[in-house]
């Protein structure tokens, strides 16, 4: 089934303030068909080009906070923006594409949308903005601060060692020790061990 564009000026409800403005301009100059989707486990947002008679499309997942959503939505939009100059010549995430999103990143801060900790974890990516912000661990966990809470979720790097918890789709693991960057784990099921970020949200049993 097709996915259902989004009427902009729904797009108030999932944005921060002061910001609809702004992202409005943009969608509306290079006519981008918006959708917001219900919850997508491996992509928060996602860009498609304009081809065969359709219009540039943009995804974003409806389920973030108001600043991911944003956040998300800029990346997207600096895709648009590399393919309107680069075309397919250049690589997805490259140097070009993250020259775009710095730069409208850098008119959003200027603008002081964002609350003053996600601005400040903004300010350091700048230079070298990741492909995803899932790939951006000090990213991720300041804006795990603004979503909605929920019982019992919480970041897998606040639990003890030898602590047992759940991920989405029920799956059981004992958290072990930390190996660099990532925290091994183990899947009570199977005894199969598995690499966590420190980020990734858990609930705990």
């Amino acid at each position: 089934m097709p996915k259902q564009e989004t009427p902009l000026h729904h797009l108030k409800n999932y944005l921060p303030a002061d910001s609809f403005h702004e992202v409005s301009h943009y969608l509306l100059h290079y006519k981008v068909q918006l959708t917001i989707t219900r919850e997508r486990k491996t992509v928060l947002g996602d860009f498609r080009n304009a081809h065969l008679g359709k219009n540039h499309r943009i995804s974003v997942n409806g389920t973030l906070n108001p600043y991911s959503f944003l956040i998300t939505l800029l990346h997207e939009l600096a895709h648009l923006f590399t393919y309107e100059r680069h075309g397919h010549r250049v690589q997805a995430h490259g140097q070009e594409w993250k020259n775009e999103f710095s730069k409208i990143l850098s008119h959003f801060l200027d603008k002081k949308i964002f609350p003053a900790d996600i601005q400040q974890t903004l300010f350091k990516t700048l230079q070298n903005p990741a492909a995803s912000s899932c790939a951006d661990a000090s990213l991720l966990r300041v804006l795990h601060q603004y979503d909605k809470k929920k019982d019992g979720v919480i970041l897998i790097e606040t639990l003890p060692q030898g602590a047992v918890f759940k991920i989405k789709g029920g799956r059981v693991f004992t958290k072990e020790e930390q190996i660099r960057k990532r925290f091994k784990c183990k899947e009570v099921a199977t005894g199969k061990m598995y690499l966590f970020s420190p980020v990734y949200q858990v609930e705990v049993i």
